[in-house]
């Protein structure tokens, strides 16, 4: 942490305190009491200028006590997809050994702004924990980072709402939105490839994935598995696997990149960056579908490229590629696609880019 960072962090206050209309007209309410009481020096007043301001002192007192010793842990689900609800958990802890916490609220932060959603508990006993879940949805794929949390309480007497901010970066992978693709067929043929069912035991060794139901004990391969603690077994390539190599352009002009980083598109940047997303989308889902019925898959983009593999392993490495996959020129070229393959080019309609490889099917979306 640099030198200003730990300055800022010294000076910036411990507790935010903002008024409730209740707490405002209590305030009000004490300051004309006070008034009247001095200007007139009567008991009765300066007795219920003592009530009043020790009602904001215990207010002040008893807030601080709760937010004391509470700490929060949010967990993300292991797949988020843009465009589509999700729940974060939400876990807090209250470490006070003899003292409950009441009213609690607690939000995600984005930068310094909170995000739309906020969790609220009526009360944490002692050394005990509790959860709850706030429904968001992002509308784009991306890393997102969540850089800490606020927690506040208006306990005990909703006079003020008093809050800290607490420094606890979170970063939400999201991926492509999820789109329906047509399931791929079992093939005959496959430009010069046959297909097979299932993987050959005789061919090259190819990788290791989670052990499967029906697979033969012979290929677990035991000092991986004790080292992950997960069961895999070996897989080997097989000369007649299916394979299939999927293409995405994820090509923009350079004045709709610069557009994207400033927030600032026009109608027409929007549709070609949308039409760029859906490209994308489709790309992702159409990956998953073929690794769910064994195909090999390969993944061919401007500026990456992911080599041909199987299982869920590598659906996650791929799924990964293409949340992060950024907007590249039209001068970076596409990796390069094998001829003695199938494979799918998936291009935006609305972007007209060149430097495309030839595919045996190209998708316009």
């Amino acid at each position: 942490m640099g030198l200003w960072a730990r300055i800022r962090r010294r000076l910036r206050p411990p507790r935010r305190l903002s008024f409730t209309r209740e707490g405002r007209l209590v305030v009000v309410l004490a300051v004309g009491v006070g008034f009247a009481a001095i200007n007139t020096g009567n008991n009765l007043l300066y007795l219920i200028l003592g009530w009043l301001l020790s009602f904001i002192i215990a207010s002040g007192i008893l807030s601080e006590i709760v937010l004391k010793k509470l700490d929060v842990t949010r967990r993300p689900p292991p797949r988020v997809y843009a465009g589509e609800p999700f729940l974060m958990e939400v876990v807090i802890a209250n470490q006070k050994p003899n003292r409950a916490s009441f009213s609690i609220e607690v939000e995600d932060l984005q930068g310094k702004t909170p995000i739309d959603k906020r969790c609220y508990f009526l009360k944490i006993p002692a050394e005990k924990t509790q959860r709850t879940s706030y429904r968001h949805t992002y509308a784009r794929r991306g890393l997102y980072t969540l850089t800490g949390y606020r927690i506040a309480t208006k306990f005990p007497f909703a006079l003020f709402r008093k809050s800290r901010d607490v420094d606890a970066p979170l970063e939400v992978l999201v991926y492509p939105a999820r789109v329906t693709v047509q399931r791929p067929a079992p093939k005959t043929t496959s430009r010069g490839e046959a297909t097979a069912d299932r993987l050959g035991r005789r061919g090259e060794f190819h990788g290791l994935r989670e052990r499967r139901s029906g697979d033969d004990r012979r290929d677990v391969h035991w000092k991986s598995s004790a080292r992950t603690g997960r069961l895999l077994v070996r897989e080997y390539e097989d000369e007649l696997a299916r394979k299939v190599v999927i293409g995405v352009d994820n090509a923009l002009p350079e004045a709709v990149r610069e557009a994207v980083k400033d927030g600032g598109l026009t109608p027409a940047q929007e549709a070609a960056v949308s039409a760029v997303e859906r490209a994308i989308s489709v790309a992702a889902s159409l990956a998953a579908s073929y690794l769910e019925v064994g195909w090999t898959v390969e993944l061919c983009a401007r500026g990456t490229h992911i080599p041909a593999g199987m299982g869920r392993i590598h659906e996650a490495r791929i799924a990964r590629a293409l949340a992060l996959l950024p907007y590249v020129g039209e001068e970076v070229a596409f990796a390069e696609i094998p001829k003695v393959v199938e494979s799918v080019l998936v291009v935006p309609r609305e972007v007209a880019a060149q430097g495309r490889p030839a595919a045996t099917t190209v998708m316009d979306v």
